[in-house]
């Protein structure tokens, strides 16, 4: 069985307990569920955007936008036709097929791990990941040749994966590992997530797709474990950010006479742990804070000039007329006004004093 060789450092504790402090705030923050549609829209689109590019693909963020927004769409002359872009069909073709992979990814909810982390679920990831872009033939199905690793951007050889006959042993190893409960149980999920991806990109057990695959199935680990962070975050953007900083940190591994993974889960924690303060910064400024959840049990509907309105009602105790006009400068009186007496009839705010000395404060 595979046997993980790392270190808990120091670096890894404290990433961690970034990550689950912030992983706490994102769960529970009350945050209007339209802004949760856009955060979780803006991730799933960077994620496909940025896991393809790490791999050389020439698609603008844009044009991966547009891309993802035609969820029915999954021939790539359909979506040129449609969207108006230029490009080769595999960049298209490539970006189609990544968007239906973390689509695929998002529907998986409620599968437990040991149902979900198999392989089968590495073949269906690679031949949503490959399709129409390799022989037929090869997707979903191992190598059986020998392959080189090069890096998209250039810089020669990567380095050179086991041979193709060792593939299903290691492959079969690697998931007695995943499966086996006694181990599991003591590796922190968001470590689980980095050997997960390190094991299967070292083994490199298909023709074409291995990064996307290997990434793919990473983030299920975390999702099915309960790591999704409400599906806010897109740790591909982190790796393409620097992507010789990425493959020198997979390199470290086989650059180690032990093999040892510690570097690389480093790099991955501070990863996630990057992304994760990034999404609870969004997260702050657009959702109220604990208290209001406490005190209304429930989520609530706000238009974008009422969070501007909590917003100021969190930096300052009490709100005047002229404090509300100056967030909202553009803004009719009138239509201030409904904001205000919705608020009101919603319990978050409450309306104090007469005439010249009326004021609004938060509803304890």
């Amino acid at each position: 069985m595979y046997d993980p060789k790392f270190t808990i450092s120091n670096n890894i504790l404290t990433y961690i307990s970034k990550i689950e402090s912030a992983r706490a705030m994102i769960d529970q923050a009350p945050l209007v569920p339209s802004w949760e549609a856009k955060f979780r829209d803006d991730a799933f689109a960077r994620t496909v955007h940025y896991g393809t590019k790490i791999e050389g693909n020439d698609l603008t963020e844009e044009q991966a936008q547009q891309v993802v927004r035609l969820g029915d769409f999954v021939d790539s002359e359909d979506v040129a036709k449609k969207t108006g872009i230029i490009a080769r069909d595999r960049d298209i073709q490539e970006v189609i097929n990544y968007r239906n992979v973390i689509d695929w990814i998002d529907k998986q909810q409620s599968p437990k791990y040991e149902q979900l982390i198999t392989e089968k679920t590495l073949k269906i990831l690679h031949r949503l990941t490959i399709y129409k872009l390799i022989d037929e033939k090869y997707t979903g199905e191992y190598r059986d040749k020998q392959v080189i690793v090069e890096s998209a951007r250039g810089g020669g050889i990567v380095f050179r994966p086991p041979v193709s006959m060792e593939i299903p042993f290691l492959i079969e190893d690697f998931f007695k590992w995943a499966q086996n409960s006694k181990t599991q149980s003591n590796i922190h999920p968001i470590l689980r997530a980095a050997i997960t991806h390190y094991q299967l990109v070292y083994i490199h057990p298909f023709i074409e797709g291995n990064g996307r695959t290997a990434r793919a199935l990473a983030t299920l680990v975390l999702t099915s474990l309960g790591y999704n962070f409400k599906r806010f975050f897109s740790l591909e953007q982190y790796f393409d950010s620097d992507v010789d900083a990425y493959y020198n940190a997979l390199l470290s591994v086989q650059q180690n006479p032990d093999n040892d993974l510690t570097y690389w889960l480093e790099y991955f924690c501070y990863g996630v742990a990057l992304e994760i303060d990034k999404i609870q910064s969004q997260v702050m400024s657009l959702s109220r804070d604990l208290k209001l959840k406490k005190q209304l049990g429930r989520q609530v509907a706000l238009s974008e000039r009422q969070i501007i309105l909590l917003e100021l009602f969190q930096r300052q105790e009490r709100v005047t007329s002229d404090d509300v006009q100056k967030v909202l400068p553009q803004i009719s009186v009138d239509t201030i006004l409904r904001d205000m007496k919705d608020l009101i009839s919603k319990g978050i705010i409450k309306k104090e004093g007469v005439t010249k000395g009326v004021h609004y404060t938060l509803d304890e």
